[in-house]
């Protein structure tokens, strides 16, 4: 229940949050314990010199004659806070018990002096220090001892300033945290409202790009484009209907107005057989025109229709130029192999052979028909990333104002009324060519001709990288 509660933002604000928190205790921690530790080798160096100081001046004396326990020197001038200098014959036993008892020192750290010949110690209030030395062939030792006033008041002063810091830091942090997590999701919660708004009334809307935030733009492009695709869907759909009720209400409106002519009156024989073949061939105008719908919903974008396979295309070209001259031996087509490649292997797609056959052989009668069988000029290319076939005629051509409809279903341009066709095929290949993920461009001028490139990615620029 919680996590459904929860926002991105807020989630995004606690983890900032944290993560400055973590950065600032690691930094304050760093900070306090560097302090610390400088000042303790700082005061123990102090003491050190000291030591020295204490050493020379009494290695400085004409005697030095010391009674072994004997404490020589309990004091010195005072430079440091509260310092306490000694100077102490090692005992001939190694027992420091007395000494220790009476300068209130561990027995421990008078024998790990004269083991090591130096060595440091600190109750948390004093620190000491101590060296070994010889004088008249005897050992002594020399301590000096102070209070770090530094550590017990300085470094509880630093303690709280850092407290407070750390207090005051957290405090930014969450407004800085709060503010950076609002800046960051508002452009999507924006770009979220903006595509609540957008409905089917609407599909015109489009997303505005953000200044300065490559990531939001390409999530806005992509937005953007969905949208396109959206709305070109939407307005094919609705041409799709408006063009099939229209296509499907005209040989349906011949069949019930033959059959009520027909039912009106006796006719004789002949006139009944009239009218059933009017009939037929009415139906059969139908039954062709349900098949190319089928046709057009079968090559939908999804790709996953068809079986997609391997396959070469000038080999494509020579079946369909083969099998157009089988069907129409007036269709003149010459092949241009001028711009083959050298590598076969760049002629390669990866597509479904029967729905590439239809979909060039569409583009190819059509120029055969339209040009009334002259020549049809089909030449086939490849780069190292696409194959590419283009298809020019010299025919009627197509109107300009017209060219934004080429590509509705049963759409014909004013200029075709002499010939047949149902408008299906250029609407029927660009599916086909689009389901390949290729293009197809049409460019035609009335009474020029028309040229139709396509072009398909080749089958080795569609495999994933390292393979």
């Amino acid at each position: 229940m919680f996590n459904k509660v929860v926002t991105n933002q807020t989630k995004t604000m606690v983890l900032l949050m944290l993560v400055f928190t973590a950065i600032i205790l690691l930094f304050s921690g760093l900070v306090y314990f560097s302090i610390v530790n400088f000042s303790h080798q700082r005061f123990y160096e102090l003491l050190k010199i000291r030591t020295t100081t204490i050493v020379q001046i009494e290695k400085g004396k004409e005697h030095l004659d010391l009674p072994e326990n004997y404490i020589l020197n309990s004091l010195n001038d005072e430079e440091l806070p509260m310092e306490r200098d000694y100077v102490f014959a090692v005992p001939t036993d190694s027992n420091f018990k007395k000494i220790s008892q009476e300068v209130h020192i561990p027995d421990y750290f008078f024998k790990s002096i004269v083991k090591k010949g130096e060595a440091n110690y600190n109750d948390k209030e004093f620190y000491y220090i101590g060296q070994t030395f010889k004088y008249d062939d005897k050992d002594y030792i020399a301590i000096a001892s102070a209070k770090n006033h530094y550590v017990i008041y300085y470094l509880g002063f630093l303690k709280r300033t850092l407290i407070t810091c750390i207090v005051l830091s957290l405090f930014f942090s969450m407004i800085f945290s709060f503010y950076l997590s609002k800046t960051l999701f508002r452009p999507i919660l924006k770009i979220t409202g903006k595509v609540k708004e957008i409905s089917s009334e609407n599909l015109h809307l489009r997303l505005e790009a953000q200044p300065d935030n490559k990531e939001l733009n390409e999530l806005v492009d992509t937005f953007n484009g969905m949208l396109n695709r959206i709305e070109t869907s939407f307005e094919t759909q609705n041409h799709l209907i408006g063009n099939v009720s229209h296509e499907l209400r005209t040989p349906l409106t011949s069949i019930m107005g033959e059959a009520d002519v027909a039912l009106s009156i006796n006719r004789t024989a002949d006139e009944y057989k009239d009218t059933l073949e009017i009939i037929l061939d009415e139906a059969e105008k139908l039954d062709k025109k349900i098949k190319a719908l089928l046709m057009i919903a079968q090559t939908g974008f999804d790709g996953k229709i068809q079986k997609m396979d391997k396959v070469r295309i000038d080999q494509l070209l020579w079946d369909v130029i083969e099998t157009l001259r089988k069907i129409d031996a007036r269709n003149n087509i010459y092949l241009d192999i001028s711009m083959l490649p050298d590598n076969p292997k760049k002629l390669k797609v990866q597509g479904n052979e029967q729905l590439l056959h239809l979909a060039v052989a569409n583009i190819i009668n059509n120029g055969c028909k339209y040009s009334n069988f002259q020549q049809v000029k089909v030449s086939l290319g490849a780069t190292d990333t696409d194959v590419y076939i283009i298809v020019k005629d010299f025919g009627i051509g197509i109107p300009e104002v017209e060219m934004n409809k080429i590509y509705d279903p049963f759409f014909r341009a004013s200029n075709t009324k002499n010939y047949e066709g149902y408008g299906i095929g250029l609407p029927l290949a660009r599916n086909i060519v689009r389901m390949h993920q290729g293009e197809l461009i049409v460019s035609s001028h009335e009474n020029q001709g028309t040229t139709v490139q396509m072009r398909f990615p080749n089958f080795y620029s569609m495999m994933p990288e390292g393979v």
